[in-house]
């Protein structure tokens, strides 16, 4: 790995997480494809580096919602709780039974594409028709399990998918971001130990890409900062029209690479 591929790691991770942390979305969904397509990292090794990335780049947005007193409370707890033992079984299905990849973008494709645009269709409706009942603990933790795996077996973030059902379902965004970023965290956090410990007892390509994790996760750490910064100065319909946007993009993107 050349300095131009760290160099590059490293503004792909700056931009993708200064655009992405106002909303809870970490980036890695966005920085998977970049990984395998343009800096060729093979797989399962791009599942951890990923992983990596999202634990170094968090700590940038999830200390600015500390100062600002946004960072804790219940829903952190309820997504926490769900997505740690998630990722510890999306991991050794990684390593041990994956579907292709593929199967995964197709399938993300079809989650995401019409949930973005159910969400930016809600936020541009009248106020009086988006009312929503925000989901009850339980279904919270359930979805944030179900998350989990999928963060395991793909190194994807959590907040892409955790972050537009939230939102849709009526919770805010100055509550749902802060929460889905640290839920990232300590889901990747927890994942990539997943990964080193199977590292010992499995063949092939699981360790981590190091170099190129930590240089895409030191631009991270400085866009998710700056992102987190700016975000009570963005309005909450804006904010829920970026989410959607992202959400819609994410599924068309992944759709194209997985028809090809």
């Amino acid at each position: 790995m050349g300095w131009s591929s760290s160099l590059l790691g490293f503004g792909t991770g700056l931009l993708i997480s200064a655009v992405t942390a106002p909303v809870g979305v970490s980036g890695a969904v966005f920085l998977l494809p970049v990984q395998v397509s343009v800096l060729g990292v093979p797989s399962p090794a791009v599942t951890p580096t990923n992983l990596l990335f999202n634990v170094v780049a968090g700590p940038g947005a999830l200390l600015r919602h500390r100062r600002a007193g946004r960072l804790g409370g219940p829903l952190t707890r309820l997504l926490v709780a769900g997505t740690v033992p998630g990722v510890v079984i999306g991991a050794a299905v990684r390593v041990f039974a994956v579907p292709g990849p593929e199967v995964f973008r197709l399938l993300v494709a079809a989650l995401l594409l019409p949930l973005g645009g159910w969400l930016c269709l809600r936020t541009l409706r009248p106020a009086r028709d988006r009312a929503a009942t925000a989901p009850t603990a339980r279904t919270t933790t359930g979805l944030a399990l179900a998350v989990g795996v999928v963060g395991g077996i793909y190194g994807i973030g959590g907040g892409s998918i955790l972050g537009p059902v939230l939102v849709g379902r009526g919770v805010p965004i100055a509550e749902v971001a802060p929460a889905a970023l640290a839920s990232t965290f300590v889901t990747s956090l927890v994942g990539a130990g997943t990964y080193a410990a199977l590292a010992l007892a499995a063949t092939g390509d699981i360790a981590p890409d190091w170099v190129l994790g930590l240089s895409c996760g030191l631009g991270g750490l400085v866009g998710g900062y700056l992102g987190a910064r700016f975000q009570p100065h963005v309005p909450e319909t804006a904010l829920r029209l970026l989410l959607g946007v992202l959400a819609a993009a994410v599924g068309l993107l992944y759709a194209v690479q997985g028809l090809r």
